[in-house]
């Protein structure tokens, strides 16, 4: 078991909710990435997903493709990421980091030597967005040699055809993008897209979480009644967005994530 699975088996045992945050890493700046991500522990967070900042995030909307340009401009590239997720590690051994990002930093990096780089800097799984199901065969083989987790992406779109090949594939946990679209766009359905996660956790052999449209700790609590757990993206990225300093980014960001959490608690 990896620091995914142990986490996932805790939250069953506590009859708790993944909260899963994602950032942009080197947004609001280089320096503010691991002092936020330890934010986001304190304030309650699983796991964290730490963005690849990439050129052309096709799958992401304006406020996560802002701060992906933002922080390319900083400089952060695949080695920069790296190193922060092995920063974390110094403090925090236990809570799960998952980079989300795209094939093309991966391959330009070589598949295998890329895994073997994340898993030494503490990485725990990688989701890419443009890496169908389909054609994941040989990174998922790479990624399973190395110990880490190639997490899967399921949508409203995903056909009952294609749904049992992605969720045999699925590592880690299965990611639900609640609706077609863009991250951050503002038409989430709880009804329609928690008929089918229930459909999705009774097929899925790891949890399922939902992501994209979840903004306040209203809309967490109702996706994650039917879900294991939940991600917040964009909204989290729109609130750290411009912060003078670390010590900005970290009061944001826990301020932020706090009321998340406590929903989910309640619920």
């Amino acid at each position: 078991m990896n620091r995914i699975d142990d986490k996932f088996a805790q939250l069953r045992a506590t009859n708790r909710k993944a909260l899963i945050p994602f950032i942009t890493a080197g947004d609001p700046s280089l320096e503010a990435t691991v002092p936020v991500m330890h934010a986001l522990v304190r304030a309650g967070a699983d796991v964290i997903e730490l963005g690849v900042p990439f050129s052309d995030p096709m799958a992401d909307g304006p406020t996560i493709q802002r701060s992906s340009e933002r922080a390319l401009g900083r400089g952060a590239g695949l080695a920069y990421v790296l190193e922060a997720v092995h920063e974390f590690r110094r403090e925090d051994a236990t809570t799960p980091v998952v980079l989300m990002g795209y094939l093309n930093p991966v391959e330009i990096h070589g598949t295998a030597r890329f895994a073997e780089a994340a898993v030494a800097a503490g990485v725990d799984g990688v989701l890419l967005v443009d890496l169908p199901p389909e054609e994941a065969s040989e990174t998922r083989e790479l990624f399973d040699r190395a110990g880490l987790a190639l997490i899967a992406l399921a949508a409203p779109t995903t056909d009952d055809q294609r749904l049992p090949q992605v969720c045999a594939s699925a590592r880690g946990y299965l990611y639900y993008v609640s609706f077609a679209g863009v991250t951050g766009a503002d038409r989430l359905d709880t009804q329609a897209a928690g008929q089918r996660l229930q459909a999705l956790r009774k097929a899925a052999t790891v949890p399922v979480v939902a992501g994209f449209g979840i903004k306040d700790a209203a809309s967490a609590a109702a996706m994650a009644v039917d879900a294991d757990g939940v991600v917040v993206g964009s909204a989290l990225v729109q609130a750290l967005e411009g912060a003078a300093d670390s010590g900005q980014a970290r009061q944001r960001a826990e301020a932020f994530l706090a009321p998340l959490r406590a929903a989910l608690d309640a619920g």
